[in-house]
């Protein structure tokens, strides 16, 4: 496959990922030429690849470790135990303190506040030395209901600083949703918005604030935040009386595996599980992928499109670690239209990092950002959530600019990636660069053989310091290992279809537990909705595939047209072509099928394993926990749609 863009040799000589290949190579007494070579050798002695990062960013242990890992397999593997240290010590450490940290942007093109490191600073001790004085202790939990500003990166650090355990819902999330999260983590202090703009409104959240109190017995100290200019109801305390005692900067000095933030899964069925990192993993992590793959250096800016509930919100933070400042974006992407690459251009964003559906809902509107807005700071996109299509890669490099396209898979589960690109990898339209140093990872077949060029199970074999510390109320790591190690003990499996291919990129192909096998050959949907969601008579697409009782298999495909069309013989004709000359004759479904709408998990993801249980004949209640998902009403098309099928086959 042709790359669509290259990195020049200048680019790679000045990047920090070669700087710090120099230092390794003075270090190692051996060369360290390309990634390539990086990551050979992190995977072939894990313990002093990591230990090399600890070294190059100085990570400050208050107490030494007494060796890299346990000896103990995945999941209870510790890493670094007896080394002490703090999370948000290492994010607010560098920044000189009249520079930006923090640049805060709302919707409808306001003008940005700007938040220096010496505010920054201040105002996470301020915060911290409140929530000491409300009895907040290490272990705590402080939980949020706040959209993307400075409250919610402050009120993280705060937290983080005490020791105390931080989770957050991004108040898009209705009041059972955030229940269901929150409520497991009986948290004593909830720091709460009244509200969130959205596509020009104000979107107010005083009653859902209202039922969570409720809601959440354990709650002691409630927190005011006025995104809306809403007054404080009874018995919370405003924001700005956090701010309002300076306190000096304190950090408490915790254990490496010391809970740090707890994320939930998109919980499409039964509760969110809750994912425990910890302190030093995300540490490294955040160093490591801050530094090494974004790139970042001190005083430059990083702009995450994103809402606190998903993991980029988390990942956004790592940017701090190298000194960089992060742009807040509080608002819908796209209104105006473009307006996300609008704010990037204004706040001279470096770095992007958003979602695959973001790129390609920007695509879809026609505009051009380069024609209208000056990117010539943005040298690197970041693309997450899902494979970012061959047309996405197209659209960024006529549209954009002469970017470094680098599209993602990890996520929510490590608070990072497993794979991705590096400044060494060209880039090739469709596919993920390659592995990231330090992740162990292969596709397996069903028996557990490693497979090259053809589709397997993303499998990582080694631990990795930010895999999850546990999962909440699971002692015994038995959600856990059911989770991610049941099908081979001590290998985690993620869940993922992908293809290793030999030059050393990946191709991702959707979730294994939602995977279409049709006569043995396995098809990723992402395949399907690459070539379909391109036409321009689609709005978006969702395949699913069904094991019927008689051992026969049904492809079904749902179609939602764009405005003007409809699902007529001719459109059903042109996606049977499409697919039939794109992709193969095996992925022509057996029926194609006119939609409402796609049901989607709150971070964006399409419902395809609880819609295909529901074809299933699963009930809509055990199919699928509706406070996760984006639009109730379109999966209970879905379900009237399987009993109605279910009906007419009996």
């Amino acid at each position: 496959m042709d790359a669509v863009w290259t990195p020049t040799a200048d680019r790679i000589e000045h990047s920090a990922l070669r700087d710090y290949l120099n230092w390794l190579e003075k270090r190692e007494g051996c060369s360290f030429p390309d990634h390539d070579a990086l990551h050979a050798w992190s995977v072939e002695d894990l313990d002093r690849f990591w230990v090399s990062l600890v070294d190059y960013y100085q990570v400050e242990f208050s107490t030494p470790w007494r060796h890299v890992r346990t000896s103990d397999p995945m999941p209870r593997t510790r890493w670094f135990p007896g080394a002490r240290l703090n999370f948000a010590q290492h994010a607010l450490r560098h920044g000189d303190d009249d520079a930006v940290a923090l640049v805060c942007v709302q919707e409808g093109g306001l003008p940005a506040r700007e938040i220096t490191w010496a505010a920054l600073r201040r105002s996470v001790a301020a915060v911290a030395g409140w929530l000491r004085e409300a009895g907040v202790q290490p272990g705590d939990r402080v939980g949020a209901y706040l959209p993307n500003t400075e409250h919610a990166v402050i009120g993280c650090l705060a937290a983080a600083a005490v020791g105390a355990v931080w989770a957050c819902c991004s108040p898009d999330f209705g009041a059972d949703g955030t229940t269901g999260r929150l409520a497991q983590l009986e948290p004593t202090v909830l720091i709460a918005a009244d509200g969130y703009h959205w596509n020009g409104k104000e979107i107010d959240r005083g009653d859902v604030v209202a039922q969570l109190r409720e809601n959440l017995p354990t709650v002691r100290h409630v927190v005011h935040v006025a995104v809306l200019d809403r007054p404080a109801p009874d018995g919370a305390t405003p924001w700005d009386e956090l701010l309002a005692t300076d306190a000096a900067p304190e950090f408490e000095q915790v254990e490496f595996s010391h809970p740090l933030w707890v994320l939930f899964t998109s919980g499409t069925t039964g509760l969110p599980k809750g994912l425990v990192h910890g302190h030093g993993g995300i540490t490294l992590q955040g160093l490591e992928w801050a530094g090494l793959y974004g790139g970042l250096r001190t005083g430059e800016r990083m702009f995450t499109y994103t809402s606190t509930g998903w993991a980029l919100w988390n990942i956004q933070l790592d940017a701090l670690t190298q000194g960089a400042s992060i742009v807040l974006y509080e608002g819908s992407p796209n209104h105006p239209a473009g307006a996300i690459w609008e704010v990037a251009a204004r706040t001279g964003a470096d770095l992007m990092l958003l979602g695959a559906a973001v790129v390609m809902a920007t695509a879809n509107t026609g505009v051009s950002p380069r024609q209208e807005h000056d990117l010539s700071r943005l040298r690197h996109v970041s693309v997450s959530g899902s494979a970012l299509p061959p047309a996405g890669y197209e659209w960024l490099l006529e549209h954009v600019g002469d970017l470094r396209i680098d599209s993602t898979s990890g996520g929510t589960d490590i608070s990072g990636s497993f794979v991705g690109a590096n400044e060494y990898a060209p880039v090739q339209a469709g596919r993920i660069g390659g592995k990231i140093a330090g992740v162990d990872c292969a596709a397996w077949d069903e028996d557990g053989n490693p497979v090259v060029d053809e589709v397997g199970d993303l499998v990582i074999t080694q631990p990795m310091p930010s895999m999850p510390v546990q999962l909440w109320n699971d002692p015994d790591a038995v959600r856990y290992t059911e989770s991610y190690f049941d099908t081979w003990p001590g290998v985690w499996r993620h869940g993922d279809w992908v293809t290793m291919h030999s030059d050393g990129s990946i191709s991702i192909h959707g979730r294994s537990d939602s995977t279409l096998n049709r006569q043995g050959v396995r098809l990723g949907s992402s395949d399907f909705y690459d070539v379909l969601e391109t036409l321009p008579e689609i709005t978006e697409t969702l395949v699913i595939g069904v094991d019927l009782p008689d051992d026969s298999y049904w492809l079904g495909l749902f179609v939602v047209p764009a405005a003007g069309h409809e699902v007529d013989d001719t459109l059903k004709q042109k996606i049977v072509s499409t697919l039939r000359t794109r992709l193969t004759p095996r992925h022509v479904p057996d029926e194609i099928l006119a939609a409402p709408a796609v049901p989607h998990t709150l971070s964006g993801k399409k419902l395809e394993v609880p819609i295909k249980k529901l074809l299933a004949g699963r009930p809509l209640e055990k199919a699928a926990n509706m406070a996760s998902v984006d639009d109730p009403d379109a999966l209970r098309w879905y379900a009237r749609f399987a009993e109605d099928r279910a009906g007419s086959a009996t």
